[in-house]
């Protein structure tokens, strides 16, 4: 039987009817609610791991029940760290539950592109080429216009990061470790990216110009 498995059977007594409380307080009941709760993370991660079949199957079956459980025991340790910021406004249980969710996505997402290469040159097309049916060409001019200012107004390096997260989808942490930079510089490579593009497609009246400060331009 797998720890997976044994957690899922392992439930004797009956869960703490506070389990802020239960969770805060050295003792078995203690002891016994870390333990339903991995259980329930367990769950949760499982859950979301089985609905992202894609990238499932691009990491194999053999992975998944370890992706499962480290997503698990992540999640437990950032309950944990947040059990002062549970406000009661839904249950205990979907509140935790959430974690799990969240965990297991970033972990699959991780493991899905851990040995694969991360695209940082090449500029793929925003839409396939194909006849543009009147309804359509509206969207089709605005795609256009958005491709040809990725070419036109990002430095190479707001190109590569622009396309590696929003095109590609390439998880932050993962591009940021093929990179040899941290999220946070990503994040701000992106923003000014994102600026430019909408300076620029403003310009030309497919989306309204940015806001102003009082104070003039930035």
């Amino acid at each position: 039987m797998t720890g997976v498995q044994a957690d899922r059977l392992a439930e004797p007594t009956a869960p703490p009817e506070d389990w802020v409380v239960a969770l805060s307080t050295p003792g078995p009941e203690r002891e016994d609610a870390l333990r339903r709760l991995h259980a329930l993370l367990l769950r949760g991660a499982a859950f979301q791991v089985s609905r992202m079949s894609a990238l499932r199957a691009a990491v194999g079956a053999a992975q998944v029940e370890d992706i499962v459980q480290l997503a698990a025991d992540e999640a437990l340790v950032a309950v944990l760290s947040k059990l002062a910021t549970f406000e009661g406004r839904s249950r205990f249980t979907t509140w935790a539950y959430k974690f799990a969710v969240l965990q297991a996505a970033v972990e699959l997402r991780r493991h899905a592109w851990s040995h694969r290469e991360v695209p940082l040159d090449a500029a793929p097309p925003l839409v396939e080429p194909r006849p543009s049916p009147e309804d359509y060409a509206e969207g089709a001019a605005f795609a256009a216009a958005a491709r040809a200012a990725i070419d036109r107004v990002l430095t190479p390096h707001q190109r590569r990061i622009a396309l590696a997260l929003m095109v590609d989808e390439v998880p932050i942490d993962v591009l940021a470790e093929r990179l040899g930079t941290n999220r946070n510089a990503l994040y701000k490579t992106l923003h000014d990216a994102r600026g430019r593009l909408r300076e620029h497609l403003a310009e030309l009246g497919y989306v309204p110009p940015p806001a102003r400060s009082r104070g003039g331009s930035r």
